[in-house]
């Protein structure tokens, strides 16, 4: 029996190129797309091409920057999108309901996301998959997943070895917080070139990276005063949430420690960071359940700390049950 014009059976859909198309858009490059995937780029090329031909449809626009999409293109995307939530609800409503997944996953972050983003959240992860024992290593270096030190990590650098499988998961947007004993009766900075006139509370990591961070700050370097220079986030924040200066924190921060109060000022510095795991780990039951989790409780799309925009926290609303809302 032949299909009335205009309409694509589902049957005939290859729903791996509609998996390709999703990364390619989120990367906007195919070479980037074909890294990821550890795919030839030719093979990528073919997939869009495909996708398109059963879609009859342009969706995306070779360029020499990259790829962009076609206003077609962004409605399939978003098709595309719910296509995925909706699969990863049947997974998680109705699969493995005869058979708990279980395991052991060691995952690897450092000391500001791993404690005071990841930690507060685990305990739904525990409750949804009770048999899958995650470790939570909190490294100062990236560790060394070929080598069996970590099953995933959240790195700040995108990977090297092609072994390894690096996907965005995100960008920290570092600004000013204080407490209002510190700023009680002092003048608030207007720009960071006032910083000179305050006590500055940084991290470790930060001093070592930060000709990273803004066009001018190698400057702002030399006329800081460091009233404290510490390895540990909890150490920042303590010593920032007493009276001890103004700390440069991530702007999710302001969410975990009702303590700190954002400045109004601008961004310090936008810093990426990637989920990194191996083929081995993604194929494991257990540790996609743990890969799953992580993007979900990243998701740009809910929680705007995370997005590659800075949102100051003055644009956040909250709602009820103190979850993050969308900005108004």
């Amino acid at each position: 029996m032949s299909e009335p014009d205009g309409i694509i059976s589902t049957e005939r859909m290859d729903w791996d190129n509609m998996r390709v198309f999703r990364i390619v858009a989120e990367l906007g490059s195919m070479n980037a797309a074909a890294h990821r995937l550890q795919e030839s780029a030719p093979t990528i090329g073919r997939k869009i091409d495909q996708l398109e031909k059963d879609l009859n449809t342009v969706l995306l626009v070779r360029t020499t920057r990259g790829v962009e999409l076609t206003d077609a293109g962004r409605i399939a995307l978003s098709h595309i999108h719910a296509m995925a939530e909706s699969v990863g609800e049947v997974f998680e409503n109705a699969g493995n309901r005869d058979r708990d997944v279980e395991g052991r996953i060691v995952l690897a972050t450092g000391d500001g996301l791993g404690p005071y983003w990841i930690a507060p959240r685990l305990p739904q992860f525990q409750e949804a998959n009770p048999k899958v024992q995650l470790r939570l290593r909190v490294v100062d270096t990236v560790p060394d997943l070929l080598e069996g030190e970590a099953d995933i990590a959240i790195q700040f650098s995108e990977p090297k070895s092609p072994e390894i499988i690096g996907r965005k998961l995100g960008v920290l947007h570092y600004m000013s917080f204080a407490s209002e004993t510190y700023l009680e009766g002092r003048e608030l900075p207007n720009s960071l070139f006032e910083y000179y006139r305050y006590k500055t509370i940084l991290h470790e990591g930060y001093v070592h990276q930060i000709e990273r961070w803004a066009p001018r700050i190698a400057e702002l370097k030399k006329m800081i005063d460091y009233s404290l220079v510490t390895n540990s986030a909890a150490g920042m924040i303590e010593v920032c949430a007493n009276g001890g200066g103004i700390a440069v924190l991530p702007s999710y921060i302001g969410d975990v420690d009702h303590r700190l109060k954002p400045l109004n000022l601008p961004e310090i510095a936008p810093i990426q960071f990637w989920l990194t795991y191996t083929e081995r780990v993604r194929r494991l039951p257990h540790g996609q359940a743990v890969l799953d989790w992580l993007w979900t409780i990243f998701d740009e799309r809910r929680i705007a700390w995370f997005r590659d925009a800075f949102v100051h926290p003055s644009q956040i609303k909250r709602g009820a049950d103190s979850q993050i809302a969308r900005i108004f």
